[in-house]
């Protein structure tokens, strides 16, 4: 006589909450037609338990009755009982084990952990703990005190609790530039992302998970430049989605906030980051959000997924999204005064035979030289140091036949990420930080409507639980409290995933 272990979901009949097995996987496993059970609930462990009924009993029992199906026999246990709903909701995926006849119903490893996210949540908000946040991609820490400054802005506090970032010059330059993000128990790793062992035991726990999963793949230019027929091709960053996704299921986040370029919201592994999710227990909500809309003068679009956990903070409405500053009238508004005589305004005369060589080929290509008055300009990528022929330049007002490009300070300025951040750069490392980073403004936003939508709900969710738990004993899964960080001068203790990494 085997094991069997079901996966199943608690339904509903004549309003009253239903959980149906049946097939010949029960008589394997012991149960067998006609055999009269009795049914043991554990609010505290949120288990049920059936064990068949001893000669004599007299309480209330539930048959193992029987179903034919193709001229063959089966048994088939129905529970419909009122009490199903005190440990289980509608909906419920459930973990069903069998064995020498003995059933064990408990919520399914999923349920679990979806439980287990939300107490956790809900727990910190009501003891006004900051959440703990995991930045992969972390770069230069723009997307993170974007979300972070706006979450403030609704008096929700978060920290940084991981951060993974492959170069070294970049989170060295967040470290430096973003003390407030960053707190003594962080756990900060320059790796690749795809070496680093998070399977083993001691990895935290984490409220948000925030990533920008590398784009080379899915631009337009990437594309054309590597050429790819999909993101997915791309010999280093058109797998990481698989690494973003196992990031989230070991920390099991209540929330994930991703932000991509525009063009991965059509790929397979976007198909699969919501296919993936969705099972996980989110609910998912995606934007296209353009720049300019939220003050930005860099007209640059990209894609956000807020994926959040229902009872808790969701979903999120992105059409409450409300701008945080006004644009400048126009791109002289943050332009520096270059003297006439700065070895900064040069010919190009390389590029302007390119732009004609395009031309003449039916590439379209276009050079950007702009004199200040335009409105904005086109994105700036991660090489604007290299003086790629289709990116902005400026136009020398004394000259027409010379240009320049912008400023790493002026960059900064048309994307509305604060100069700060790219203090102690090279005018290279600054670009590329910049280059890949998002507008600052739009993420301020998102992270103002993620803290309203979750003050919105924190009250009468803890209410409600608060009453809940006055009418009955409390559940038996609590989650271990995660005490608010303190300033300390002691090393925080390493996590066994840290030091394999």
């Amino acid at each position: 006589m085997s094991t069997t272990v079901i996966s199943t979901t608690v339904s509903e009949s004549r309003s009253v909450p239903r959980i149906w097995l049946e097939g010949q996987r029960l008589a394997h496993a012991g149960v067998n037609i006609g055999v009269q059970y009795i049914l043991n609930v554990s609010t505290q462990l949120r288990r049920i338990e059936l064990r068949p009924a001893p000669q004599g009993f007299a309480g209330k029992t539930y048959s193992v009755s029987k179903r034919t199906r193709n001229e063959r026999v089966y048994p088939l246990l129905e529970l419909r009982d009122a009490l199903i709903a005190d440990l289980f909701a509608v909906g419920t995926k459930l973990r069903v084990a069998v064995q020498k006849g003995r059933i064990i119903i408990s919520p399914s490893h999923i349920a679990m952990r979806i439980q287990e996210r939300v107490s956790r949540f809900l727990d910190k908000l009501k003891n006004g703990t900051p959440l703990s946040v995991a930045s992969l991609f972390h770069g230069g820490g723009v997307l993170d005190k974007a979300l972070h400054q706006g979450m403030q802005r609704s008096k929700l506090a978060s920290y940084v609790k991981i951060a993974v970032e492959l170069e070294g010059d970049y989170i060295d330059s967040s470290l430096r530039n973003n003390p407030e993000l960053f707190r003594d128990d962080t756990i900060v790793i320059n790796g690749d992302v795809r070496e680093i062992n998070i399977l083993g035991n001691g990895v935290p726990q984490i409220d948000i998970l925030v990533g920008g999963v590398p784009c080379t793949g899915a631009s337009r230019a990437g594309a054309a430049k590597n050429g790819l027929t999909c993101a997915e091709e791309h010999d280093t960053a058109g797998t990481l989605f698989f690494d973003f996704l196992e990031w989230v299921k070991v920390t099991n986040p209540v929330m994930v906030v991703l932000e991509n370029v525009v063009e991965y919201m059509k790929t397979a592994a976007m198909t699969v980051i919501r296919s993936v999710l969705s099972n996980l227990g989110y609910d998912l909500s995606e934007a296209v959000l353009d720049g300019p809309s939220f003050g930005s003068l860099e007209k640059r679009k990209r894609m956000c997924m807020v994926a959040t956990t229902p009872g808790v903070c969701g979903p999120v409405d992105f059409e409450q999204l409300v701008p945080v500053r006004q644009k400048e009238a126009k791109l002289a508004d943050v332009l520096e005064v270059i003297p006439a005589d700065s070895d900064r305004w040069k010919a190009y005369d390389y590029l302007a035979e390119k732009e004609q060589r395009d031309i003449a080929n039916g590439k379209g290509f276009v050079r950007q030289l702009l004199t200040g008055e335009e409105d904005g300009c086109g994105t700036i990528g991660r090489g604007y140091a290299k003086a790629r022929s289709t990116e902005p330049f400026i136009v020398a007002p004394h000259d027409p036949s010379l240009s320049r490009l912008m400023t790493e300070r002026e960059h900064a300025r048309v994307k509305t990420i604060p100069e700060s951040l790219i203090e102690g750069l090279s005018a290279t490392t600054a670009h590329e930080v910049l280059g890949q980073s998002v507008i600052f403004s739009v993420f301020v936003a998102v992270g103002e409507l993620i803290a309203k939508t979750v003050k919105g709900l924190v009250a009468p969710l803890t209410k409600k639980a608060a009453t809940k738990n006055e009418a009955k004993p409390a559940p038996a899964v609590q989650p271990k409290r995660e005490a608010a960080p303190q300033a300390t001068n002691a090393p925080a203790t390493m996590p066994l995933f840290a030091l394999t990494a």
